[in-house]
C-alpha cells in the first residue's frame, strides 16, 4: 500500500458534484473522475442538521477538516474513488447545490448561493489534505477498515458490504437502503433499524442465512458476483407478507421479533386475521403481559405457551402473606399446607412445606381471566404447580 499527498481545492472537487438520495451510489466529483461513495462506502449519514453543518462552519471558520484519502485504482489512472473521507466531501457537495442551509453569525439562514463573494470563494478556495493511495483490492479494504474505527464507527453490516462489494451489494443497497421507498415504511413495522445504515439489509440477510443454516457473511461471499439480489428480496418479502396477513396492525413491538423463524414454523397454517390481530390488540392492552414480544408466537402456537409472555408474577410480600395464611389454617386442620398434597392419600398429605418449597400460583389461571392479585394467589409445593401447568 502506498500513500502520495495531492492536496486539492473544494472548487475542483465539486465540480461535477452528482447526488441523489436514491441511489444506492452515484456520486461524484472532480469532473466525473471521482466516485464519492464506492460500492464498499457507507450510505450518506450526515444529512441530520447537525453533522452537515458542522463541515460547512469548519470551512467558513478556517478550521482543517482533517485528512481524506483517495484511492485510485491501478486499472485507470485518471479515475479515483473515496477511501475515507465521503461523509465531508458530500456534505461539502450538498451545500454547494443548494441542498441545506447554514447560520451565519446574525443567525441568518444561508444557502450557498446566498453567501457573500468573499465567503463562497472562502470555501471554494479551501485547500483539502488529501492522499493518493495506491494497492490491491484487499489492502485498499483493510485499510478502509482501519482508518474507520474512530469517527461515526461502521455497522457491521457497512463493514461486511465493504468486504463484499460487488453487484449483489449493489442491488441489495438499491432494495434494502432506500429509506425514501415506500415500501420501506410497511417492512419497518416489522423491522427495526436504520436503511441507510444498513440494518433494514442485515435483518434481510440474517433471515435467508438463517434459512439456509449459514452466516452473513458466506451468504455475501457466495453470492457476491450475483447480479442480483432475487432470492433475498424474495424471501424477505414473503416473510413480511405473511406476518402483515396474519397480524393486520401497526404495534412497535412487532419490530425486532424472529418473524423468519415464525413463518418457518407456523407459516403453513391457517389464521384469522380478524381474531388474530384482535387477540393481538387485547394481550398488548393488558397490564400484565411483560413480554409484548412474546404475544405473536403466543398466539401462533395456539396460546399454550404462556411463559413467552411472562405474565406479571405475585410479589414476595404477597407469597409471604399468602404462606402465613395458608400454613395457619393447615395446621390448625393437621393437613397439608398444599391444597393439592391435602387431598391426596400419601405422607404428604400432612407435610407442611417451607416457604422456599412452594411456588405461587394463580388459583384462577391468567390465561382463563384470573389476574395476578393476593385474592387470586395460592400457594403450592413446586412439584403439584408445575403438574397444574395452565389449567
Amino acid at each position: 500500500m502506498e500513500a502520495k499527498l495531492n492536496p486539492r481545492k473544494i472548487r475542483d472537487i465539486v465540480d461535477g458534484f452528482h447526488y441523489n438520495e436514491l441511489e444506492g451510489k452515484g456520486l461524484y466529483g472532480l469532473a466525473g473522475n471521482l466516485t464519492i461513495q464506492p460500492e464498499y462506502q457507507r450510505n450518506y449519514i450526515y444529512n441530520d442538521g447537525k453533522k452537515d453543518v458542522a463541515v460547512i462552519d469548519s470551512l467558513l471558520k478556517g478550521y482543517p477538516l482533517g485528512l481524506i484519502y483517495f484511492n485510485q485504482p491501478i486499472q485507470d489512472e485518471d479515475k479515483f474513488e473515496i477511501l475515507d473521507g465521503q461523509q465531508r466531501i458530500t456534505s461539502i457537495g450538498r451545500f454547494f447545490k443548494g441542498l441545506f442551509v447554514v447560520k451565519d453569525t446574525d443567525g441568518n439562514e444561508q444557502y450557498f448561493s446566498s453567501l457573500s463573494k468573499h465567503q463562497q470563494d472562502q470555501i471554494l478556495e479551501t485547500e483539502l489534505l488529501i492522499y493518493d493511495c495506491y494497492g490491491t483490492e484487499a489492502e485498499i479494504k483493510e485499510w478502509f477498515r482501519t482508518i474507520n474505527i474512530v469517527g461515526v464507527p461502521l455497522t457491521a453490516q457497512e463493514l461486511r458490504n465493504a468486504v463484499y462489494s460487488g453487484p449483489f451489494v449493489d442491488a441489495a443497497k438499491k432494495v434494502f437502503s432506500n429509506s425514501s421507498s415506500a415500501i420501506m415504511s410497511k417492512w419497518a413495522n416489522f423491522v427495526k433499524g436504520n436503511p441507510a445504515r444498513q440494518e433494514v439489509l442485515e435483518v434481510a440477510l440474517d433471515w435467508v442465512a438463517q434459512r439456509e443454516g449459514t452466516s452473513i457473511d458466506s451468504y455475501m461471499a457466495k453470492h457476491r458476483e450475483d447480479s442480483d439480489c432475487n432470492e433475498l428480496q424474495t424471501y424477505f418479502e414473503a416473510v413480511i407478507d405473511w406476518a402483515a396477513s396474519v397480524f393486520e396492525m401497526k404495534d412497535n413491538s412487532m419490530q425486532g421479533v424472529a418473524w423468519n423463524t415464525l413463518y418457518e414454523n407456523y407459516g403453513s397454517q391457517a389464521y384469522s386475521p380478524t381474531e388474530m390481530t384482535m387477540a393481538a390488540e387485547d394481550l398488548l392492552s393488558d397490564p400484565q403481559v411483560k413480554s409484548k414480544k412474546g404475544i405473536y408466537e403466543y398466539l401462533l402456537g395456539g396460546k399454550t405457551a404462556t411463559h413467552l409472555l411472562n405474565v406479571r408474577v405475585f410479589t414476595e410480600a404477597v407469597k409471604k402473606k399468602i404462606y402465613k395464611l395458608q400454613t395457619r389454617e393447615a395446621g390448625q386442620k393437621g393437613i397439608s399446607n398444599c391444597s393439592y398434597c391435602a387431598i391426596g392419600h400419601d405422607e404428604k398429605k400432612a407435610k407442611i412445606w417451607t416457604l422456599k418449597e412452594m411456588d405461587a400460583d394463580h388459583v384462577t389461571a391468567w390465561s382463563k381471566g384470573g389476574s395476578t392479585e393476593e385474592s387470586n394467589c395460592e400457594l403450592l409445593c413446586k412439584s403439584h404447580n408445575r403438574a397444574k401447568g395452565n389449567a
